[in-house]
């Protein structure tokens, strides 16, 4: 129980209306949510403003209310607090009510259009190689000892962050890793979380319906090197194969390690070899050599690998503990991964959503076989319409075979995000179908497949949802290959 008196300096308060001497048992911003004693924060959404829902939160027991929102009105005999940011407010408050937990801990985080999930991953493995508790926050999960909770978004509310690091805290663990997007650097979500480590993977184009331009989106992802509401991290981790990787590298004001493959990097990678079991280098580091082995495939791997042991060894982690750590990561969730039921060819579901993206997975699948590349994939509604066309030409030029389908459309006609992306696939091959049904297309493509080739189906990953106009339905590109595959006579108890 904390007092709100104890929370004003975090809250920053512009206006206050009645006493602050209350108890808080909770902070929420789901007037659902609420109970007893909560202090509520009315956040206004793209959809929903939570101005409206101030009278059923205080019906449920709220004691104090906080809005940006201007106007003449009081809640009666609640607390108001008016401030100039909520979702900032919300974010101070959080750290606050849990006792700021990210300064118990080294808190890794790390930004980027592609490779965030792996590169948390694989970070998250070298720490459990030296013995270190960890939690992990990403697109996936939240995971604390042992523990997973699957995740709503890349980066969850700052109240959820908050309350996660408290829990990895409180178990006694020393470290975390956390993916952060550029919505979660707008919004807020980390403000108060102090990081020791901040990596940058790349930026490519994604999240234009959100941020508008390229320099936005840049902007927004930058801040995370510069401190967010806290001191800026100790160490920033950049990517010199990027071109906003080497602008940051100009610009931040702390300690620097630098990877690539390209460029005259602290972390390089050499001796690179690819096969279906994953892939070998050798990273050349300010402490020497490391031999990698990995199970993780493709080029798009060997910058997430780099990464990965660049912060780790900001982190002073040693050399045969990272390459232990690597090599114990067995696959991540809808990241190149396969789907094998005794086919004679290859299936792998990726995350790919953004032309980047589809071309790194498809040229990773090119680069494992002399057959022929099968690609199924869609775009998502509500979101960049710009990047559709670019997806298709990708997939059109880069495919021996191409099914365009439907992703999450969304609120969207599915049809017209076909038609958006089909310019662009037009453009490129006529080498094509249109199966707007994700599952008739998944079945097209296996049916269409022989020995040796591969099927790439991108798009949803680990997702196991498919979100409608009017409902979310369960959706498992991995589930939906493995019937089929199995319905056109392949062993389903070899099914992995």
């Amino acid at each position: 129980m904390t007092s709100l008196h104890d929370l004003l300096d975090s809250l920053r308060p512009t206006e206050i209306i009645g006493s602050t001497a209350v108890p808080i048992s909770q902070i929420c911003c789901d007037s659902r949510q609420v109970e007893r004693g909560s202090l509520f924060f009315a956040l206004r959404g793209e959809r929903l403003d939570g101005n409206r829902f101030v009278q059923a939160a205080i019906d449920r027991g709220a004691v104090v209310v906080v809005t940006d929102a201007v106007g003449d009105w009081s809640p009666g005999k609640v607390c108001l607090l008016r401030v100039r940011d909520a979702r900032q407010s919300m974010a101070l408050a959080a750290s606050a009510f849990h006792g700021h937990p990210s300064r118990a801990l080294q808190l890794v985080g790390i930004t980027g259009t592609n490779g965030k999930t792996t590169t948390s991953y694989v970070v998250h493995s070298i720490f459990q190689a030296q013995q270190q508790c960890a939690g992990l926050i990403g697109t996936i999960e939240s995971l604390v000892g042992g523990r997973s909770t699957p995740s709503k978004n890349t980066t969850p509310e700052s109240i959820d962050v908050q309350g996660f690091l408290a829990q990895v805290r409180d178990q006694g663990c020393r470290r975390a890793v956390m993916e952060v997007s550029s919505h979660a650097l707008e919004m807020h979500r980390v403000d108060g979380c102090r990081f020791a480590v901040a990596v940058f993977t790349n930026l490519t184009r994604d999240h234009l319906d959100f941020h508008q331009t390229m320099d936005r989106y840049f902007d927004a992802k930058r801040k995370l090197f510069f401190g967010t509401e806290s001191d800026p991290p100790e160490w920033a981790v950049l990517n010199l194969d990027d071109d906003y990787g080497v602008r940051l590298a100009t610009e931040v004001p702390t300690k620097k390690i630098t990877y690539g493959v390209r460029q005259a990097a602290d972390v390089r990678a050499g001796s690179i070899e690819f096969s279906f079991e994953g892939l070998r280098l050798t990273a050349q580091t300010p402490q020497g050599s490391i031999p990698i082995e990995s199970t993780l495939a493709g080029t798009p791997n060997v910058y997430n690998i780099l990464a990965a042991v660049a912060c780790s060894i900001a982190m002073g982690v040693d050399m045969e503990t990272i390459r232990e750590g690597i090599r114990n990561l067995r696959s991540v969730p809808g990241r190149f991964e396969k789907v094998e039921c005794g086919q004679p060819f290859t299936v792998v579901v990726d995350y790919a959503h953004t032309d980047d993206a589809l071309r790194n997975v498809i040229t990773t699948a090119r680069g494992l076989t002399k057959h022929r590349v099968i690609t199924v994939f869609g775009c998502g509604g509500e979101r960049d319409r710009t990047k559709r066309p670019l997806m298709g030409e990708v997939a059109g030029r880069l495919s021996d075979f191409t099914v365009l389908t439907s992703d999450n459309p969304r609120s969207e006609d599915p049809l017209r995000i076909i038609a958006d992306a089909v310019v662009g696939l037009q453009r490129a091959t006529d080498r094509y179908a249109v199966e707007p049904d994700r599952g008739d297309a998944i079945r097209r493509a296996l049916e269409e497949a022989r020995e040796g080739d591969i099927v790439v189906l991108a798009g949803k990953g680990h997702e196991t949802y498919q979100v409608l106009s009017d409902r979310t339905v369960h959706f498992d590109d991995r589930e939906v290959a493995r019937e089929i595959l199995s319905g056109l006579g392949y062993s389903s108890t070899v099914c992995n």
